[in-house]
């Protein structure tokens, strides 16, 4: 069940330029309802209507870990909040990675992506591969989270300036090419980059989860802006439905 409650702000640190990561004190009770890849609705400033949507980065016992990239108005406030300050959180929101802590996956992630994975690789506990992938090397983030936390870590930028020159569904075929034996792949980021994914994913034969990324209005499935067409041609909520889906249920093609 979805709690609301203010929330302070323990510790806030900048990641690289553009990306800022914070760690707020959210309470036992909500903690212990967290899934891997859920959501929290943030209110970012009081002219701004619409809550704002950041995914979980990582979490422990009453304590919410998250990060996110400067894009507007709601988040350009958030990122100026200090340590000591109070936030306004719904969450935990949405329907996260079906993950067994005991399995082995294959995490890809892109750009803002790369955080709500983190926490799949915490609870994996070393046995998960991370592809990562990002525009250029000052974009990069948690790369020292990832390798302490995942058996391998590969790195690819579009412009060659980290890791390999290139995007991240080249590289997860170069692991699947040499290791198929994944309970899956999961994957976050923009939807070309999912689409990708999920297309390597189905012609080596393993199953493949993504988290989608999309405008949300209410955050609860009370309006349509997040509404994402599926394959069985139905339409569903990214915010109550997902944010991740099986990659077989997505129509990738609307």
């Amino acid at each position: 069940m979805p709690m609301q409650r203010m929330c302070q702000i323990v510790e806030r640190g900048q990641l690289n330029p553009y990306a800022v990561t914070m760690t707020l004190a959210v309470g036992e009770e909500l903690s212990r309802q967290i899934s891997f890849g859920q959501f929290v609705h943030i209110r970012c400033g009081e002219g701004l209507l619409l809550r704002r949507p950041i995914s979980i980065c990582d979490w422990q016992e009453g304590l919410l870990r998250i990060v996110f990239e400067v894009r507007g108005e709601g988040t350009a406030w958030l990122a100026e909040r200090k340590e000591g300050e109070s936030l306004d959180v719904l969450g935990p929101l949405g329907r996260g990675f079906r993950l067994d802590r005991q399995g082995r996956y294959l995490l890809v992630g892109g750009g803002i992506g790369v955080p709500p994975l983190l926490s799949c690789a915490v609870g994996t506990a070393g046995r998960s591969t991370a592809v990562l992938g990002f525009r250029s090397a000052d974009r990069a983030m948690l790369l020292g989270d990832f390798a302490a936390r995942c058996a391998a870590v590969r790195v690819a930028s579009d412009d060659g300036t980290i890791g390999v020159h290139g995007f991240v569904d080249g590289v997860a075929r170069e692991v699947l090419e040499a290791d198929r034996d994944f309970d899956a792949v999961l994957a976050c980021g923009p939807k070309p980059m999912l689409k990708s994914v999920a297309r390597v994913a189905k012609e080596f034969g393993v199953p493949c989860q993504v988290s989608m990324e999309e405008r949300m209005g209410c955050g609860v499935g009370a309006c349509l802006v997040c509404s994402c067409d599926m394959a069985d041609g139905s339409r569903k909520h990214v915010c109550k439905d997902g944010p991740v889906f099986d990659a077989k249920e997505v129509d990738w093609d609307a």
